[in-house]
């Protein structure tokens, strides 16, 4: 379970907006920025459900560039490494990790965190995807980066969040000059016809009070490239080259879709102060919760970029 809590405090003249890191916040800190009018976004804390893990000890750091220092005394950390290329799931052959304690991660490495708790968890995966940014003393810095497994996959494609999280960010400074921004999203896979596409749900809101959220279609149209535009090369051969993946699709739902998604998983059993939002959606009736809120389709109308060379460097 990764980092699920986040909380913006209001209090009369309030000097700072305080916040602990979230798994996957980062496309929405312009939201955040919207909403507190200029004021400091402090992300003090990095904490999951099994522990607290690390502390800002730069607060006023920008949101998007926040690295936390790890707090050893919480609980016996150990890295192991993660390599993209051989994991699917995040869950590989024990013989294939590589596993190395808090004091030998490397700068510029990612790691998945496995924590030994007070509370009697033993070598715990974590699942969240950190970046070592720095050392503080002896204590190593991590930047959040995403979840561990893939979340899209059509073919040989395979889509992280970490990658979903920059395609979304991407795309959406493209209708910050249109006074929208993206509240939530999610995706899915959509294999119903060849070929099988990605298929985007995005909540939009107004940035000017009581104006209806009416998406432009050109500007949505050049979101769906960016997004592809901005994914990895394997996707775009299968794009452009191999033609076994269809192009990629934005639904936008209605105003409050994605707590009726929230109230559907705590209905069936998950926990309100654990819930995260799915940033990809396998459970039919969950799909058929958003499909029931969808106000507009819009579909990539070009083709992303590929060349040859990309082939050989991505190996």
């Amino acid at each position: 379970m990764g980092g699920n809590c986040e909380e913006t405090m209001a209090q009369c003249k309030m000097r700072r907006s305080h916040h602990y890191r979230l798994h996957g916040t980062v496309y929405n800190i312009p939201m955040l920025e919207f909403y507190c009018g200029g004021l400091p976004l402090v992300s003090s804390l990095y904490v999951c459900s099994e522990c607290s893990i690390g502390v800002n000890i730069d607060p006023l750091s920008k949101p998007c560039d926040v690295s936390y220092t790890i707090i050893p005394s919480m609980a016996y950390f150990e890295f192991l490494e993660t390599k993209k290329d051989h994991q699917e799931t995040g869950h590989g052959p024990a013989e294939n990790l590589v596993v190395v304690d808090l004091a030998d991660v490397k700068v510029g490495h990612d790691y998945e965190p496995v924590v030994t708790t007070f509370s009697g968890l033993y070598r715990y995966r974590v699942g969240d995807v950190l970046r070592v940014t720095g050392f503080y003393n002896n204590a190593p810095q991590v930047r959040f980066v995403g979840r561990q497994k893939v979340v899209l996959s059509i073919d040989m494609d395979k889509t992280y969040e970490e990658d979903l999280l920059k395609t979304v960010t991407n795309a959406t400074l493209l209708f910050e000059p249109h006074d929208l921004m993206l509240i939530d999203f999610t995706s899915r896979v959509d294999s119903s016809s060849f070929p099988g596409h990605y298929v985007l749900y995005w909540e939009l809101g107004s940035k000017v009070k009581d104006v209806r959220v009416e998406p432009d279609p050109e500007v949505m149209e050049e979101c769906c490239f960016a997004v592809e535009e901005s994914l990895d090369s394997v996707y775009r051969k299968g794009r452009k080259n191999d033609k076994n993946i269809g192009p990629l699709e934005i639904k936008v739902v209605r105003g409050g879709a994605f707590d009726e998604l929230m109230s559907f998983f705590v209905s069936r059993g998950s926990s309100v102060s654990q819930y995260k939002t799915p940033r990809s959606l396998m459970n039919e009736e969950a799909v058929r919760v958003l499909e029931a809120s969808v106000v507009s389709k819009f579909v990539s109308r070009k083709i992303p970029s590929w060349e040859l060379h990309e082939l050989h460097s991505s190996r």
